[in-house]
């Protein structure tokens, strides 16, 4: 195989999650979540998103304003959602680390990257800001299934068991 088809095929490789200023990538995934809880969505490419979460006082865990750490992770996990972007995409794992106290009024802004693609299988790297300080980052293990999760067959009927 020649060089210039070798550069070829790995910028067509690299092209499945680069977005071209005339197209506009529309959110495919999870379209019905609730904003205010989850964070809204500021850029969307494919393989990339920015997401800030403004934290509301429904997220605080005690009298000195900390946001439990499940709306964080919620956001994150949006973020990773929209970054594959197909239809039926579904968390499978994640490692996450926790790294600096989120308080009310902060707003958390995440960028999620789709850092490795294989048939069905899409691995995002997630980080969340307030302001310079990085107080999340994770890594999230998601499957693009051929119908909503909910309409898979995933056990074999009781008569077939039998």
């Amino acid at each position: 195989m020649s060089k210039d088809k070798e550069i070829k095929d790995e910028e067509l490789e690299l092209d499945d999650y680069r977005e071209h200023e005339e197209n506009s990538v529309l959110l495919a995934t999870h379209e019905s979540i609730n904003r205010d809880l989850n964070g809204e969505i500021l850029k969307l490419e494919r393989g990339y998103v920015e997401l800030r979460l403004s934290t509301i006082s429904e997220m605080v865990a005690d009298d000195q304003g900390l946001i439990h750490g499940g709306f964080i992770f919620s956001a994150a996990d949006f973020a990773a959602m929209a970054a594959v972007n197909e239809r039926n995409v579904v968390l499978v794992a994640s490692d996450c680390q926790f790294l600096s106290p989120v308080k009310f009024g902060d707003e958390v802004n995440f960028v999620a990257r789709v850092r490795h693609k294989e048939g069905r299988k899409r691995n995002v790297y997630v980080e969340g800001h307030v302001l310079d300080i990085k107080v999340f980052e994770g890594e999230f293990k998601t499957v693009i299934t051929e119908r909503h999760v909910l309409k898979l067959k995933l056990l074999e009927d009781e008569d077939e068991v039998k």
